[in-house]
C-alpha cells in the first residue's frame, strides 16, 4: 500500500456561546481547525484532525495546510502509510515544531493501520484497560453566578466531576469556584484550571483559600516557563497538582518528574505530537509514580475518537480518579461525523469499527468548509 494524496479540509465550526470556554489564556468560542484525509493506492483512507488554535497552539489553518502541502506531503507521498514510527520520524527531521499538525497526519496514518488490521485502535494498543473512558466537565471563567448555572446545567446533564476555570484575577476566581460549589452541592468531584494565568505566590495564596471549596486537583496553577515555580507551589499547597502547558513532550515529562512538579500529567493527542507520542508520555508517568489524565483543546469528532482510544488502552492514564476532556458534543454547534460518537456526561466509549472508527458527514464538513 502507498500514499497517493494527503488532504486538507480547513472548516471553521462555531462553539455554542451559552459554553464557550474562558480562561487564563483567553477565549476559546470558534475552533479553526484543518481535517485531512490520507488517500491509498488501495482505496482506503485515513482520518486525522489538526486542532488548531493560535493563542494556545501556535498554529493556525493557514500554517497547517501549508507545512503538510509543502513540506509532509512530499516526504510522505509514495510511502507505506502503516510504517508510522518511519514516518513520524521523517516529518520531524524535515520540520520543526508545528506539533498539532504533525499530530493530525499521524492520527490519519494510525487510522489506516486499525482498518489494514480490522480492528479498532485501542485493541491494537493492547486493549482496553477499562470498560469506558470517564469524562469530567469544565466550567468557564466567567462571573460567578452564570459559571453556577452552568455547574448546575452539568450536573442535570450527568456529569460528577468537573473543572473551573480560574487564573483570571484572584479574588473573582475565589468567588467563581465558592458559587460552583454552592450550587452543586460536596458531593461533586471538583477542580481548578489556571491554564498557567498565575504567579507562584499569587497561586499559593488563591489555592489555599479555594481549597475551602472542596477542590481536589489545580491544574497548571503557574505559567510554563520555569519547573522550580510549578515544584515550589506543589510543596506549598494541600492538593495534587496538574501539569498541562508545562508539557508537550516526553522530555518535558521527564523534566516534570525530575522537578517533583506536578502529581499529574495532562496528555493530548495533538500537543504531543500524536497518539505514539501521548502512549510514551502515559508509560513514562507510570514508571515515575505519577498518573495521567487526557486533556482538551475541544477537539471536534476524529481527534476526540483518538483520545478515548488512547485512554481506553493506557494504564498510565488514571482517568477514573482525574476524569478526561473529552466534551466536544457538549460544545459544539454541530457534529461534522456521520455518526456521533458514544459521549455522555461522565463517559467517553469508542465506536467498535476499525482504527478510529469514525466517518465524516460530508454535507456538514461541506458547510462549515472555509
Amino acid at each position: 500500500m502507498q500514499i497517493t494524496q494527503i488532504e486538507s479540509i480547513p472548516v471553521r465550526v462555531p462553539i455554542n456561546q451559552a459554553r464557550a470556554i474562558r480562561g487564563g489564556r483567553g477565549v476559546h468560542n470558534v475552533s479553526p481547525f484543518v481535517l485531512v484525509r490520507i488517500h491509498t493506492d488501495e482505496g482506503l483512507i485515513g482520518l486525522g484532525e489538526v486542532s488548531c488554535t493560535p493563542n494556545w497552539s501556535g498554529e493556525d489553518q493557514v500554517t497547517a495546510v501549508h507545512v503538510i502541502e509543502t513540506y509532509l506531503a512530499p516526504q510522505l507521498i509514495g510511502a507505506d502509510p502503516t510504517q508510522v514510527e518511519r514516518l513520524s520520524t521523517k516529518m520531524a527531521r524535515v520540520l520543526a515544531g508545528n506539533v498539532f499538525t504533525k499530530a493530525g497526519i499521524e492520527m490519519a496514518l494510525w487510522d489506516l493501520v486499525g482498518k489494514v488490521a480490522g480492528l479498532p485502535l485501542y485493541r491494537l494498543f493492547g486493549g482496553a484497560v477499562r470498560d469506558f473512558v470517564p469524562t469530567k466537565f469544565s466550567i468557564s471563567g466567567l462571573e460567578p453566578a452564570r459559571a453556577a448555572e452552568i455547574a448546575v446545567w452539568a450536573v442535570e446533564q450527568g456529569f460528577r466531576t468537573m473543572k473551573v476555570k480560574v487564573g483570571i484575577e484572584p479574588e473573582q476566581d475565589v468567588a467563581r469556584v465558592r458559587a460552583v460549589r454552592e450550587a452543586i452541592g460536596p458531593n461533586i468531584r471538583l477542580g481548578i484550571d489556571a491554564n498557567g494565568g498565575w504567579a507562584p505566590r499569587v497561586a499559593i495564596q488563591t489555592i489555599r483559600r479555594i481549597c475551602d471549596y472542596g477542590i481536589y486537583f489545580a491544574e497548571q496553577p503557574v505559567a510554563p516557563l520555569d519547573l522550580t515555580w510549578m515544584a515550589d507551589v506543589r510543596r506549598q499547597v494541600p492538593v495534587p497538582v496538574m501539569a498541562d502547558e508545562s508539557l508537550y513532550t516526553i522530555q518535558d515529562a521527564m523534566g516534570i518528574a525530575r522537578a517533583g512538579a506536578a502529581d499529574i500529567l495532562s496528555i493530548y493527542v495533538g500537543k504531543g505530537g500524536g497518539l505514539s507520542a501521548g502512549r510514551k508520555v502515559a508509560a513514562l508517568a507510570e514508571a515515575a509514580g505519577l498518573t495521567c489524565t487526557v486533556g482538551s483543546n475541544l477537539e471536534l469528532g476524529v481527534a476526540s475518537a483518538a483520545m478515548i482510544h488512547l485512554a481506553m488502552a493506557s494504564s498510565g492514564i488514571g482517568a477514573e480518579e482525574f476524569p478526561c476532556d473529552i466534551l466536544g458534543p457538549f460544545f459544539y454547534e454541530a457534529d461534522l461525523l456521520a455518526e456521533p460518537l458514544p459521549i455522555s456526561a461522565g463517559s467517553a466509549r469508542p465506536l467498535e469499527r476499525p482504527g478510529l472508527g469514525v466517518e465524516l458527514d460530508e454535507e456538514r464538513v461541506a458547510h462549515y468548509r472555509v
